[in-house]
């Protein structure tokens, strides 16, 4: 996963290399924020709609940012499956046994 990401190369090594800034939105307020341009929109005259965004907009957002996302393999995902499950099992044996030597302790102790 992380080679399919750039950060290392064909031999497990560190990629070492000028990485790019990560692209800025172009800022439709104009400079200065929210408070420039009396509060309108540069591009539209809308009015502003502060920090947040309509639902559009967050869909939107929201596609734009799992594009970006390194998706897993089927084989890296069933791997992983694979493990927390175990490990879940694994715990939640711990924790029962735990409750039920303690129940057992306290039972015997107060002879109930």
């Amino acid at each position: 996963m992380l080679q399919r990401q750039g950060q290392v190369d064909q031999e497990g090594s560190p990629v070492t290399g000028t990485r790019q800034p990560p692209r800025q939105a172009p800022n439709r307020r104009g400079v200065g924020g929210a408070g420039a341009g009396g509060g309108r929109d540069v591009s539209t005259g809308a009015p502003a709609r502060g920090p947040r965004g309509g639902p559009v907009q967050f869909i939107r957002e929201v596609r734009g940012e799992l594009r970006r996302v390194a998706w897993g393999t089927r084989e890296e995902v069933r791997n992983y499956t694979t493990i927390v499950v175990v490990t879940l099992i694994v715990l939640v044996s711990y924790v029962f046994l735990l409750n039920l030597g303690f129940a057992r302790a306290v039972s015997a102790l107060f002879g109930t």
